[in-house]
């Protein structure tokens, strides 16, 4: 029993082997973002299974508008993790605790702000985007009953950001797959059991992502022994939301830029056709699973940074970054051999129809290389940001998607236009995608090496004003 309490609570990851503890600390997560891969992926696999193509393109259109009105939570979620595990690595219980605190009632405000945007603004940037009329509808269905919901979303994605930063993957993992379980079942009986379409697979998602952020709560209220938790801690500090927004907002904003990009390239996915949007939805699901790794590593070296820079050991920061790239890279390397020659088979789990599929494999063959260029990115990203450095991975992101993936994407769109393609070839965005995922590796291996990630820190400031 003790053993069993012990796998499911706080690790210190200050201590031992560094790529040990890295490996035991993102197995987890990896399972975890695999899961939650799948919870994603099933929406889209039962819409195209037992309503069809058009559905499959409903769902994928709905996205970027999604991703756009979530940066609130990014920031919340990012700026808590940081500050979680570097307060936990220097065994500060009282900042600790003031930090978890403000981050729920911070949620709470977020959530409110969502819900009552998300369904006005909806209707309008679908059809700013040029979203066709046969999906229009349903994708509007979808967005409106999704963030209705949102506080499941919100506190599940955050709390386990702090559950994590205190070096607890595992909770996080179980409940994640309670959720993904639930919401198979639910996207099943919904969807072909009452024919609801679309709508039934957002309704199924909101009522699974609440259980598991329910889960979450109950498991942060039963960790007594680490921190405090009661309406002192609650209460909104202006401190801790400072300190939060500051570290998070960076994240933030990256996640909004890089989602109205989205929303650009989106537009011009869709002036490809309903058969380009659905190849687009399938690989975008196939490539959630090969990235996996990536983020998985990523969020893996923010939580062992921040620990060991709460802990002041800055030797295993270097030690650890490099056993955490090798890593990395190694494995997303297998994961992108094995899409490669597998590919086909995963791409004919959401459709039978053999010009998606073959559409769907060549772009997958585009993108391949970009993964392990990604490894390296999400990897530094991690030590960056467990550092405090939220700042550097910003402008990166913003000058990859910005500077990079958008103008290439048109570019090659436009000089690519022929009778047979009015608007230009649709591997447009994906070369554009493999080009800022390159770029990205190179210019973040220049900004870590560059250190000044290293004068970062909470922890230091938070002693010297105490």
């Amino acid at each position: 029993m003790a053993k069993f309490n012990k796998l499911f609570s706080p690790k210190d990851l200050t201590e031992g082997t560094p790529w040990k503890r890295i490996t035991e600390f993102a197995i987890p997560m990896l399972i975890g973002n695999i899961a939650q891969q799948f919870y994603n992926t099933a929406d889209s696999i039962i819409v195209g299974k037992y309503v069809g193509d058009n559905a499959l393109a409903a769902v994928g259109s709905a996205s970027p508008i999604l991703n756009l009105l979530l940066v609130l939570f990014v920031g919340i979620s990012v700026g808590a993790g940081i500050m979680v595990s570097q307060y936990f690595g220097a065994k500060d219980r009282e900042r600790l605790s003031h930090t978890i605190g403000t981050c729920i009632t911070l949620t709470a405000i977020a959530s409110i702000i969502i819900m009552v945007i998300g369904p006005i603004v909806t209707r309008p940037m679908l059809s700013f985007l040029n979203t066709p009329d046969s999906i229009i509808d349903w994708c509007t269905d979808y967005l409106i009953i999704y963030f209705i919901g949102i506080s499941g979303f919100a506190y599940y994605n955050i709390l386990a950001g702090v559950l994590r930063g205190l070096g607890d993957s595992i909770s996080a993992l179980v409940f994640l797959l309670i959720s993904t379980v639930l919401n198979v079942i639910l996207d099943i009986w919904f969807v072909a059991g009452f024919n609801m379409g679309v709508p039934g697979v957002a309704l199924a998602t909101v009522i699974a992502q609440g259980i598991s952020a329910i889960l979450c709560i109950f498991k942060l209220i039963r960790m007594k022994s680490n921190f405090d938790l009661n309406r002192k801690m609650l209460k909104l500090n202006k401190e801790y939301s400072y300190r939060l927004i500051k570290l998070g907002l960076p994240s933030g904003i990256t996640q909004a830029i890089f989602s109205l990009a989205m929303i650009v390239v989106q537009s011009l996915t869709n002036s490809f056709g309903e058969m380009v949007i659905a190849c687009n939805v399938i690989v975008m699901r196939v490539d959630g699973f090969a990235m996996m790794p990536n983020f998985s590593f990523g969020t893996a070296m923010t939580t062992y940074t921040g620990q060991n820079i709460g802990a002041k050991k800055m030797d295993r920061v270097e030690k650890g970054t490099r056993h955490g790239l090798m890593i990395a890279v190694g494995v997303s390397t297998v994961i992108t051999i094995l899409i490669l020659i597998f590919g086909e088979y995963l791409v004919r789990v959401f459709t039978d129809t053999s010009e998606l599929v073959n559409l769907s494999m060549h772009m997958m063959r585009i993108l391949a290389v970009g993964y392990i260029a990604m490894a390296v990115t999400q990897s530094l990203f991690g030590v960056m940001r467990g550092a405090g450095d939220t700042m550097t991975p910003m402008w990166i992101s913003l000058i990859n998607t910005i500077v990079i993936r958008v103008p290439v994407a048109y570019s090659i769109a436009y000089l690519t236009r022929s009778e047979a393609y009015p608007t230009g070839r649709p591997e447009s965005t994906f070369v554009s995608l493999l080009v800022s995922w390159t770029m990205g590796a190179i210019i973040t291996t220049f900004f870590y090496k560059k250190g000044k990630w290293r004068e970062k820190g909470l922890t230091s400031e938070s002693y010297e004003n105490a």
